[in-house]
């Protein structure tokens, strides 16, 4: 009798946002600082900078009700080196079944590349490093048969070129944002297969007809986005991570079923992130 050969989960897989996470890099932030201003919302927060044992206490709570979801968390080494490295978000970002390597932009960023990379090499996953092209995770927003990448002082064309070619398979779509917005998913958010959070002054009239072409647009306010509204991250099963104070996006959400579970990140967001700012995915299973 001919035995049937397991298939092999792959090492890492994510297709969608929303999508079941199964396995995700987070960092503590214990060297967290606001050292050099890299966004509005750290200009705003300079003088107060982050209280870590705060922010630390903060960041154990989002674990926890990520374990709580049966959601297994790999922590990344924490550098005195690197005060931004719990924005793991931004250092790599799964798409299909391939990890890709970001090219860091800023100055005080640049270099957590090579934690991530050891990382990976320790867990045996494989991954794909974009170069000679500026490319951040907190651009990259992926919906299936199409992935959207915000086009910012952070991502350039050329990255969204060298995307294209690694996976043809897809539609790599340009998504221009106004400059003084970090990364796409501080105005942009998929949160299923029809409905997306967005904050619409960060973009053109032409990228919002063509996002609101494909997805129901739940837009967020403008104090909404200051704490980062659309920075929500998704578990799977209509289950979302956000911040207690947004009411808004959190009623919006719920009226439309989904289960929000509250999670307090004030201190970690005046540096400008928030929950998926803080989480890498690297598997997602439908």
């Amino acid at each position: 009798m001919e035995q049937s050969i397991p298939k092999l989960e792959p090492k890492a897989a994510c297709r969608t946002e929303y999508d079941v996470l199964q396995k995700v890099v987070l960092c503590s932030p214990e060297h967290m600082t606001i050292k050099d201003i890299i966004n509005e919302t750290q200009k705003h927060f300079e003088h107060d900078n982050i209280n870590v044992s705060i922010a630390k206490k903060q960041h154990n709570h989002l674990i926890e009700a990520l374990e709580s979801q049966n959601i297994e968390v790999i922590l990344l080494p924490v550098s005195s080196q690197f005060p931004e490295q719990v924005f793991t978000r931004d250092i790599g970002f799964t798409i299909g079944e391939t990890v890709f390597i970001s090219q860091m932009a800023a100055p005080v960023r640049q270099g957590e590349e090579n934690v991530l990379t050891e990382l990976l090499h320790k867990h045996n996953v494989p991954f794909t490093p974009i170069k000679n092209a500026n490319i951040e995770g907190g651009d990259v927003i992926a919906a299936g048969d199409t992935v959207y990448v915000g086009i910012s002082e952070r991502t350039e064309d050329a990255a969204v070129d060298q995307l294209q070619q690694a996976l043809p398979e897809l539609t790599i779509v340009s998504v221009p944002m106004k400059k003084e917005f970090l990364h796409l998913d501080c105005v942009f958010n998929i949160i299923s297969e029809k409905e997306a959070l967005v904050y619409p002054p960060a973009l053109r009239q032409k990228e919002l007809d063509l996002l609101s072409a494909r997805f129901d647009l739940i837009e967020v306010p403008d104090d909404e986005q200051f704490t980062l509204g659309t920075n929500v991250l998704s578990l799977g099963n209509n289950t979302i991570l956000s911040l207690p104070q947004n009411h808004h996006v959190n009623q919006e959400l719920a009226a439309r079923g989904f289960h929000v579970i509250k999670v307090e990140l004030s201190e970690i967001i005046k540096s400008g992130g928030s929950f998926r700012c803080c989480t890498m995915p690297l598997l997602r299973t439908e």
